[in-house]
């Protein structure tokens, strides 16, 4: 296993489409995504904590005429998904290797469309509260980069995470709920979620979970 890593993370440290620390752009990308890599004017859909990009690269399939960035920290995991892209040609798709709290570092204000959240570790107990990606300061974290009328989506099989959501995005001031349901696969929403899924949400519905949904537009005060 050790070396199967090894592989992939050598292959993200040589590949065009990952961002890390290291390579030029990661110091000096921010605010130019459409300028300096994708080189035109489409809109920018972040995958947070992307795993290894099944959102990512299965949404720039779909839309050629979007970028799509997958962000996580796991140089092994956005290995794959940058492999996948580049064997598919996929030249609106890239990959930052970075926490998602530092998305400060790579993005300015507003200079983002849309927003995937797709299985997060919902992280139930509460002391760990400030770790869940739908929490308060996430949530308004988030909105920075948003542009107005911006989307959120969250994906989840965790009926504690979906609830704690939807009172959490409820209550965030720049947010307002579109659609939501705790049962996608059999909703009239079925086709938000475009057919893709992640390896561990095919084992969730296997095992008889159910996956939650949640999209919410983000509404900015104009002065």
């Amino acid at each position: 296993m050790a070396r199967k890593k090894s592989i992939y993370y050598q292959y993200s440290n040589q590949a065009d489409n990952v961002i890390e620390d290291g390579k030029p752009l990661y110091k000096t990308i921010k605010g130019k995504w459409n300028e300096v890599y994708f080189k035109n004017n489409n809109p920018i859909v972040l995958e947070l904590a992307c795993g290894k990009g099944e959102y990512t690269v299965g949404l720039a399939r779909l839309f050629p005429d979007k970028n799509f960035i997958g962000i996580d920290i796991k140089g092994d995991r956005i290995a794959r998904g940058s492999m996948e892209a580049n064997e598919s040609n996929l030249k609106n798709v890239a990959f930052l290797r970075a926490g998602i709290k530092y998305l400060h570092e790579f993005f300015v204000e507003n200079e983002v469309d849309e927003i995937w959240l797709v299985h997060p570790d919902p992280k139930v107990r509460q002391r760990e509260e400030n770790q869940r990606l739908t929490n308060q300061n996430f949530l308004t974290y988030y909105a920075t980069y948003l542009k107005d009328n911006g989307i959120f989506h969250l994906k989840t099989d965790s009926p504690f995470l979906y609830d704690y959501s939807l009172s959490s995005i409820q209550e965030a001031e720049q947010y307002q709920i579109i659609q939501y349901t705790s049962d996608l696969y059999h909703s009239e929403l079925y086709e938000n979620h475009y057919g893709i899924t992640t390896h561990y949400e095919k084992i969730f519905v296997e095992k008889g979970y159910t996956i939650n949904y949640i999209k919410a537009q983000i509404k900015k005060q104009t002065p």
